[in-house]
């Protein structure tokens, strides 16, 4: 059981709703570009073409918006995995969190053009990934000589 905001919420459901929160943040970056779409006026007809047009911060949050669908593809993958072999524990549960706040700060240095932390924010939330997959292989008896 982990403990988060006075709530006691098993680990497994932790790894379920970080899979939830990470679909929901796909769409985090885009809420820049929807204001800079209304800022520059909105074209009905044409969306897409309209990228030009905008400001240099909503086009690199749309950048963000479209890694964001590149990185949950592994992460949810990796979760379940982790979810069905192991059922949750604090390894899965960490590495989740840490997927979850590392999207939100990638988002935010994208947006704000920090690339170095931008970076940054990527690799870890690619180590996360990695050692849900680490942790599901694991629990599925998993284990290469090397």
């Amino acid at each position: 059981m982990s403990t988060l905001m006075f709530i006691q919420w098993s680990d497994s459901l932790i790894l379920l709703l970080a899979i939830a929160i990470a679909a929901a943040l796909i769409y985090l970056p885009y809420l820049w570009v929807g204001y800079a779409r209304f800022r520059v006026g909105y074209d009905l007809a044409a969306p897409r073409a309209m990228f030009d047009r905008l400001p240099a911060y909503a086009q690199r949050a749309t950048w963000a918006h479209q890694n964001s669908f590149e990185t949950f593809l592994p992460f949810a993958a990796a979760a379940f995995m982790a979810y069905i072999t192991n059922g949750g524990s604090a390894t899965t549960t960490s590495a989740a969190l840490v997927f979850l706040a590392s999207r939100v700060a990638y988002s935010a240095c994208y947006i704000l053009n920090v690339p170095l932390l931008r970076s940054a924010s990527f690799i870890v939330c690619s180590l996360a990934t990695l050692l849900l997959f680490a942790v599901g292989l694991d629990a599925a008896g998993f284990h290469p000589s090397l």
